[in-house]
């Protein structure tokens, strides 16, 4: 790192009291100039099909949240869509609609591709190849008959061994207090509360270790809410490839604001990076990479984390589980989100200001670039 760069990462408290002080008296103008609060309406609701919720051949939607989402209740997108609903482009991650639940309310959304190193019909492809022959093939009947899957049926209690070789960076090397939250609060079954799987049915142990091997994120924004002070977006429904939650603007689309907002968001940025080292569950949790989309910002002014695919979580209580032997196990299910060939970085190489020196060397330079007159801007 440059000088500037180390100073900045190394006096993290002068930086903070500094960013402080520079935006105590622009509160006003932030909630009243920057960001807008009037939420868009359309005149036309779209119908949807299975097929749009990604994942459709193994019928992974069927009574979860997001059905109810698409089916029973509305959701319609912004005027830029075609008057017949169609996936948007691959190039588009997320797309924005209104959401209501009595048909007189409206808020805006945030509908979401779980994108990974390959896209989903690129995985689903991968899985048939790799495991059925034959020339029609149905997901869900495939992944049924794995090893893994057939070990989950069995279990009572969501184990480490039973999330081996999975690629997010979340279940590197999980603890069991960790495994017993996400089955406590799993949102996508009726009967949550319990740190048993006997309230999950068949077809709803396939979805979330489905959902724990493409993208983890919607278990993180279920176990960790918005409702109870983490920084997440409120988390809506998800199914297969696509999440819906409330809706956050990326940090990208403001490197261009003015000083005060940026000053603003970089104090909330390294906010949110120390709570997420020091909390009162005693999780650690981490970044293993950073980008402009990994924050976003909602209409308020508030910053919160937008992608939570590539954070890890280290148990303080607990300590480490799971040995690096261990994670050489992999299967299909090591494969739907990055290359079966990739290697698992050892949570024994995680740093402690590993997060803190990412975002000093990412998006601090980008968002504070060229801000503030000297000696305020060195």
């Amino acid at each position: 790192m440059g000088r500037w760069m180390y100073y900045l990462c190394s006096n993290v408290l002068g930086l903070l009291i500094l960013l402080q002080f520079l935006t105590l008296s622009w509160t006003p103008f932030l909630e009243a100039k920057v960001f807008p609060s009037s939420v868009p309406h359309v005149k036309h609701s779209y119908s949807f099909g299975r097929t749009f919720l990604g994942l459709d051949k193994c019928n992974a939607c069927i009574g979860t949240s997001i059905c109810k989402k698409f089916f029973k209740e509305e959701i319609r997108f912004d005027n830029w869509l075609a008057s017949h609903l169609k996936l948007p482009p691959d190039y588009l991650p997320s797309y924005s609609g209104n959401y209501t639940d009595d048909a007189k309310s409206w808020r805006l959304v945030e509908i979401s591709r779980l994108t990974t190193k390959y896209q989903h019909d690129q995985a689903d492809k991968r899985i048939c190849a790799s495991l059925s022959k034959a020339k029609s093939c149905s997901i869900e009947r495939v992944l049924r008959k794995t090893e893994r899957f057939q070990k989950w049926l069995k279990a009572k209690r969501l184990t480490p061994d039973l999330v081996q070789g999975l690629p997010s960076p979340m279940l590197r090397c999980p603890s069991q207090r960790l495994l017993d939250r996400i089955v406590r609060r799993y949102a996508e079954v009726p009967d949550a509360g319990s740190i048993y799987m006997d309230h999950l049915t068949d077809r709803d142990k396939l979805r979330l270790l489905y959902t724990l091997s493409v993208n983890a994120h919607p278990i993180l924004l279920q176990i960790f809410p918005e409702a109870e002070g983490w920084p997440f977006p409120k988390y809506l429904g998800s199914c297969g490839r696509l999440i819906v939650t409330a809706s956050t603007r990326p940090l990208k689309e403001f490197y261009s604001s003015p000083p005060e907002v940026a000053a603003d968001l970089a104090l909330q940025l390294l906010s949110i990076v120390n709570s997420m080292r020091n909390n009162d569950m005693n999780y650690f949790f981490y970044f293993v990479h950073v980008d402009a989309g990994t924050f976003g910002i909602f209409n308020n002014g508030l910053l919160f984390i937008r992608d939570a695919s590539t954070l890890g979580i280290i148990d303080k209580q607990e300590g480490l589980q799971m040995t690096d032997g261990q994670q050489e196990y992999k299967d299909i299910f090591s494969c739907l989100a990055s290359d079966c060939q990739s290697a698992f970085s050892s949570c024994n190489s995680v740093r402690e200001k590993q997060s803190l020196v990412m975002v000093c060397q990412e998006l601090l330079p980008k968002l504070l670039k060229g801000k503030f007159l000297q000696p305020v801007q060195e």
